[in-house]
């Protein structure tokens, strides 16, 4: 059974479950400046849990293509207060805190955050790893090519779908070594990646489920949706539903989504098509 232990709590990953996107950032590519009032981050919560989200994702650091790094003390700042009022209002929901910076998981963590989600997999600061394993959080290692200012500008691979089996082997090798108990992966779509790598990539994405671990989708309203269907990320509800099924029937076990109800409904309907038929005849 897949289980991930969080702060003497059990997720169930049995059957997938949805991730809500809470971003307070003032320029993340879809809703950056949306929620930057506590009261409009706690509605936005509410809303996310009732549509049946069973994480909500803090992220205070744009990561869009071209942007540029945000100091840490900020990034704290930002951070703290939606998470200690979730933490309070809505006791109930696991609270993962997207970050790259040892200090900041570890503060995050001591006020109540459950998960980390580090788009550097470790790469950035070279205390995370060690600082995860101190806190025995859950921890989501994505791959990313380069840094978020520079991962557009023509990533190559000879191989994308090996080069990051290979990439998560290391890195998983690496959470074993300093002591992570718990990993989930995430190849990271759309970060370092070409519109034809990332449809590679989740077409192949059933191959990282030979490496044991829990696999996240990161879909939602992304450049590989847009420039396929030459839409804006507004208008990219529909191809998010599409390919977040694609995920789901490739293995994936956690959809980051900004989009919760219709993921949740997908999740549903994949998962009754799952089910070994029992009827005779």
């Amino acid at each position: 059974m897949k289980q991930i232990f969080c702060n003497g709590r059990v997720l169930d990953l049995t059957s997938p479950v949805v991730m809500g996107i809470l971003n307070v950032t003032p320029d993340s590519f879809f809703d950056g400046g949306r929620y930057l009032s506590l009261d409009d981050q706690l509605k936005r919560a509410e809303q996310m849990i009732a549509d049946g989200a069973a994480i909500i994702d803090i992220g205070a650091v744009s990561t869009r293509p071209g942007s540029k790094e945000v100091s840490r003390e900020e990034e704290m700042e930002r951070l703290l207060p939606p998470l200690k009022a979730i933490r309070h209002h809505f006791s109930g929901c696991f609270i993962s805190v997207d970050t790259y910076r040892a200090p900041v998981a570890k503060v995050m963590v001591e006020n109540g955050a459950d998960i980390i989600n580090d788009i550097y997999g470790g790469r950035f600061d070279e205390e995370m790893l060690q600082t995860i394993a101190g806190l025995n959080v859950p921890y989501i290692l994505m791959h990313m090519k380069g840094t978020p200012e520079t991962m557009q500008k023509n990533p190559e691979y000879s191989d994308v779908v090996a080069e990051i089996t290979y990439f998560f082997e290391q890195q998983l090798a690496r959470c074993r070594e300093a002591g992570v108990r718990q990993v989930i992966i995430d190849p990271g779509f759309g970060f370092g990646k070409t519109v034809e790598h990332n449809f590679s990539l989740l077409s192949h994405l059933d191959t990282f489920q030979s490496l044991e671990v829990p696999i996240l989708a990161g879909l939602s309203r992304k450049s590989m949706i847009n420039k396929a269907l030459q839409i804006k990320p507004q208008e990219a509800l529909n191809g998010t539903t599409v390919l977040n099924t694609v995920a789901l029937l490739k293995g994936a076990d956690i959809l980051r989504v900004h989009d919760v109800k219709e993921a949740v409904e997908a999740v549903k309907l994949v998962r009754l098509m799952m089910i070994p038929n029992t009827h005779e005849g």
